[in-house]
């Protein structure tokens, strides 16, 4: 058995279980052994054991998860669906472990050292949020709502994940307005006279490279509220009492532990510290952006008018195809027209290039490693610091499984899979997502919002490798405060847009010309208007993800809060019908905390701001490397080692402001 890797080997359910037993029987053994010490509990003979349960827990849970939204085999799928929650249960359970809680609460690690110190001390709290210090009937209680909540969570992403809609097309002129390419994939032809013509029945589906062009760019009002009504359909009608009842049983876990709510309890161990203050920190953002995005709305609205006046009112599953008309009009720029730059594969490699100069790491291939399918890539990630006492050492892997497939999870995401620990295990780690998928004839263009979010998760990516070498598994990799895990991937982002950097790699899949600068100085101009609408946006999605877990779950109804939520922040019309709650996944994983994405954008763009003070240091690296270097040793390295405040801190030397958020949010209109 690779005890490393639960894929490696037989793909079969009974092989998932074995590999899963393996490592629960190793959790219990270190935590057995702790338990027996008679001696005093020390840092080397009970933290050391405990923080080595933990990591085979998590080498448990973390696979089983991961192989649940991956694996081609479906029988695999449904096995790691059932063992992922026997993982959940067993984590519960040591949670709850008074013995266990005792003898770490018994340390004395005043002359340890400061992250050893953090360690013990968020342990410590971890074990008194889960309710560890009350009584056997209410821990108990604890356990069992525990249990039935990780199951509910299953189902409502595996009835995501399942849930592919159809959207059949009787007229292939329905279609115009696509790229040439969508169409020829779909086997559409574009006739002399402009008309389109189809010799097979079309049918399209809700996976993202499907969904996402229909969106922006059919001519056809009637096929986009069909795909839009589809998409945000998924999981409905069967998730929205699987939601229900989770909520509901959330809220009785929060009361249980003397808490008012779940927001409460979910952000007491965060950076936002209480409910209170996620609201106040929202209502910043939505005066931030509330006076710019009427603006906005005002000079789109007009636009549309001008064109179209039955267009009016505006509709949200109009709203991305008349903010792409008007950025052609307004700013001379087509997104079409940037997506022969941006074929899959050149894509991949400029963004490996580009992280490996920012961060001083080479990303080597590894053509025998185990994968999970044959279109997943795997690298190891190799430091590349000269001035490096490691230099040429192995920090970490990577795997990149980045195309929709059958049974795959649709969304995006980066994931951990074997936690490091310093000199004994690197860590590995993958992405899953669902760009285009290349082939002989097609060249998977990507438009320029995927080639942002490839940026996006890369960030995540980087934070689990060169976080994830601490002397404590549980500082390793993305370990800090959940509401810090969004600011590497959100400040990677914002790379994008330098035209030094795109030009290596954006480059013509036909020509081989790199993307001009004018082209990237229109792109970058156009894709600012809207900001404001999008920031209030994202303000909606926070406030329904926190009203939910807010409120009693007698007083809630899923559709009259979301009709609330977009009748307050979107300027746009509602969709009847629209029912995004059941596929919200982020309602399983964020649960109330969806606030982390605005949270985490200030952060991020304060922390660009350092970027930006520096200069050109080498082509296609648009700021000196120093910077790189510095955010590399005080933010990524160091995990969740220390605070997040004090990682702020220490690479801005100051605390965060909402100036530089202003500033991203006002670009446009001026």
């Amino acid at each position: 058995m690779d005890t490393l890797h639960l894929w490696n080997g037989p793909t079969t359910a009974e092989a998932a279980k074995q590999w899963t037993d393996h490592h629960l029987a190793a959790s219990r053994e270190k935590i057995a052994t702790l338990l027996a010490i008679e001696s005093p509990h020390t840092v080397s003979n009970t933290l050391t054991l405990f923080d080595q349960a933990q990591w085979h827990l998590r080498m448990a849970g973390s696979q089983t998860g991961v192989m649940f939204m991956v694996h081609p085999a479906s029988a695999v799928r449904d096995a790691v669906q059932d063992l992922s929650q026997t993982v959940s249960a067993e984590g519960v359970a040591l949670s709850l472990n008074q013995e266990v809680y005792k003898a770490l609460a018994s340390i004395n690690a005043t002359h340890e050292d400061a992250a050893t110190r953090y360690y013990l001390e968020r342990t410590l709290l971890g074990y008194r949020l889960s309710g560890v210090d009350r009584d056997e009937p209410t821990r108990n209680k604890v356990r069992a709502l525990a249990e039935r909540m990780t199951e509910l969570s299953m189902t409502f992403a595996r009835t995501v994940q399942d849930d592919v809609r159809q959207i059949p097309v009787d007229n292939p002129n329905d279609l115009l307005g696509l790229p040439a390419d969508y169409l020829t994939r779909h086997g559409i032809t574009t006739l002399p006279d402009g008309t389109l013509t189809a010799t097979e029945p079309i049918t399209l589906t809700t996976d993202p490279p499907e969904m996402s062009p229909i969106m922006s760019y059919a001519i056809s009002p009637a096929l986009r509220r069909r795909m839009y009504l589809a998409y945000n359909d998924r999981g409905y009608p069967a998730n929205k009492q699987v939601l229900l009842d989770l909520l509901g049983l959330r809220q009785e876990m929060a009361e249980l532990l003397g808490f008012r709510s779940w927001a409460d309890l979910a952000t007491v161990d965060q950076m936002m510290g209480s409910a209170a203050n996620m609201r106040t920190f929202l209502n910043k953002v939505e005066e931030a952006a509330r006076e710019t995005a009427h603006h906005e709305y005002t000079e789109l609205e007009s636009f549309v008018r001008s064109h179209d006046p039955k267009a009016l009112p505006l509709t949200l599953s109009d709203a991305r195809f008349w903010e792409e008309q008007f950025r052609r009009a307004r700013y001379d720029f087509d997104s079409q027209s940037v997506r022969p730059y941006f074929p899959y594969t050149p894509v991949e490699a400029g963004i490996l290039a580009t992280s490996g100069k920012l961060f001083r790491v080479r990303f080597e291939p590894i053509l025998d490693a185990p994968v999970w399918d044959p279109a997943v890539k795997a690298f190891h990630v190799v430091d590349d610091d000269e001035a490096s006492t490691k230099k040429d050492e192995i920090v970490g892997r990577i795997y990149l499984d980045m195309h929709p497939r059958e049974g795959k999870s649709k969304w995006f995401s980066e994931c951990s899979l074997v936690g490091g620990v310093l000199n004994s295990q690197i860590p590995e780690a993958s992405l899953v997502c669902n760009f285009p998928q290349p082939t002989a004839t097609d060249p998977g263009l990507m438009q320029f919002s995927d080639v942002v979010t490839y940026f996006h998760e890369f960030g995540h990516l980087m934070h689990e490798v060169l976080g994830g070498r601490q002397r404590w598994s549980g500082q390793s990799g993305i370990a800090t405060e959940g509401d810090f895990v969004e600011v590497p991937s959100q400040m990677l982002e914002e790379f994008f847009e330098d035209p030094e950097l795109l030009r290596t790699f954006a480059k013509h899949y036909e020509t081989g010309e790199p993307i001009p600068y004018e082209t990237v100085a229109r792109m970058t101009r156009a894709s600012a208007h809207g900001r404001a609408l999008s920031t209030l946006t994202q303000v909606m999605y926070a406030t329904y993800s926190m009203e939910t877990h807010d409120r009693t779950a007698a007083e809630l109804d899923l559709d009259t809060l979301l009709r609330e939520g977009y009748d307050r922040f979107s300027l746009y019309e509602f969709v009847d019908g629209n029912r995004m709650y059941a596929a919200f996944t982020h309602l399983v994983g964020y649960t109330s905390n969806y606030y982390t994405y605005l949270y985490d954008k200030v952060m991020a763009l304060e922390f660009f701001e350092e970027f930006k003070k520096t200069t050109l240091s080498e082509p296609g690296i648009p700021f000196d490397t120093t910077t790189a270097m510095r955010y590399r040793r005080q933010v990524l390295e160091p995990g969740g080692s220390k605070p997040a405040r004090q990682l702020v801190q220490n690479f801005l030397g100051r605390e965060v402001s909402m100036t530089a958020l202003q500033t991203w949010i006002q670009k446009a209109a001026a």
